[in-house]
This record gives structure tokens, C-alpha cells and sequence, in this order.
């Protein structure tokens, strides 16, 4: 049952990033970016966590993860660590995703030609 419920909600995620980018008419960066500030405010007002553990991958694979990512490293190390653990709380928890989009994206640059 759990297969079922990451394929829906992981399609649902999807199914409004798609209805961003056809019926708002937004760009997919913008659409993106709209995505993650979504799962950052869920994951603020703690919604997010219980969603993860009702859908699994559902929730954690689409791109508003990683605003909940964000937000969860970020209240995580307030805690501990006062107002200085909001700012290395959000690079704890994210670092190897940005790392690994900077690194992709770096061989993508060098081994593929833009078309003209």
C-alpha cells in the first residue's frame, strides 16, 4: 500500500508543478522555486513530516523536499544552537544536494554544446 500512496502523492506534487507551468502560465524556474518555498512553509507549520511518513518517497523525491529540508535543518540547529544554527542548520542538511548539482552541472557545461 505504500507504493500506492508514494505514486499519488508524488503525482499530486507533480500535478501542481504542472499546473503552475500550463494553466498559471509560470516559467519552470518559477515553478521550481514556487515548489520548494511550498515545502518549506508545510514543513514550518509542521506539516511536511507527517506527509513524509505517510507517502515515503512520494514525499521526499519531488523538489518540495527540499524546502522542507531547509526549514527542518534550519529549526533543528535553532535549537541548539540559537540564532547562528538557522544559517549552518540549512548547509548541514542540504550540502550534498547542492554539492551534487553544482558538480553535475558543472560536467554538464563542459560535455554537452548549447544549441544555437
Amino acid at each position: 500500500m505504500i507504493f500506492l500512496w508514494a505514486f499519488l502523492v508524488g503525482g499530486f506534487i507533480c500535478l501542481i508543478g504542472q499546473f503552475l507551468m500550463d494553466v498559471m502560465k509560470l516559467t519552470p524556474a518559477h515553478t521550481m522555486s514556487s515548489l520548494v518555498v511550498l515545502g518549506a512553509i508545510l514543513d514550518g507549520f509542521g506539516l511536511y513530516e507527517p506527509l513524509i511518513n505517510f507517502a515515503g518517497a512520494g514525499a521526499t523525491v519531488p523538489i518540495t523536499s527540499f524546502g522542507n529540508a531547509l526549514v527542518h535543518g534550519a529549526i533543528t540547529e535553532a535549537k541548539t544552537d540559537g540564532i547562528i544554527g538557522i544559517i549552518t542548520g540549512i548547509f548541514e542538511v542540504t550540502s550534498a544536494g547542492i554539492s551534487a548539482a553544482i558538480i553535475f552541472g558543472f560536467f554538464a557545461a563542459v560535455l554537452v554544446r548549447p544549441k544555437g
